[in-house]
């Protein structure tokens, strides 16, 4: 399931229409970085077109592509969670446009209103959740003898 489909489903009309309307439409050029793992985490976005891919540091090595997102993912849920730094990286492999969302009005919402953030919490949660699990699937394929299909 997308974000976006996640977002149509665990967001109520009422929310999406709350969301999209602080969103801003920006385009980046493949190459560009959106995101480096430890900078501050100050917004996010849901793409529209193109493709983004996150990446993950790994020591004495090039940085491990995790997944690639495309249309109606998120991109990024650092933001939410406190000390709002990004625990990934993320580069557009083709060109992008993207509404972007600035995490400290959404997290302003969010508090303000406690059912609006709920729902937020859920949406980004279900993403980590997915994340973590394509992080460990893709490091256990790029580092673990056995891959990621079984243990020895």
């Amino acid at each position: 399931m997308t974000s976006l489909t996640m977002m149509t489903t665990v967001l109520p009309a009422e929310h999406r229409e709350r969301l999209m309307g602080i969103a801003r439409e920006v385009s980046f050029e493949a190459g560009t970085r959106l995101f480096d793992e430890g900078r501050r985490a100050d917004r996010f976005w849901v793409v529209r077109t193109g493709v983004v891919a996150l990446d993950l540091h790994v020591p004495g090595r090039r940085a491990a592509v995790i997944e690639t997102l495309g249309h109606g993912e998120l991109v990024g849920w650092s933001w939410h969670f406190p000390p709002y730094v990004w625990q990934l990286g993320a580069e557009a492999t083709h060109p992008v446009r993207a509404w972007e969302f600035d995490a400290a009005t959404v997290r302003a919402m969010c508090a303000g209103d406690p059912e609006f953030g709920r729902t937020i919490a859920f949406w980004v949660g279900q993403v980590l959740a997915h994340r973590l699990h394509a992080a460990r699937t893709r490091l256990l394929d790029l580092y673990a003898p056995y891959g990621s299909g079984g243990r020895p």
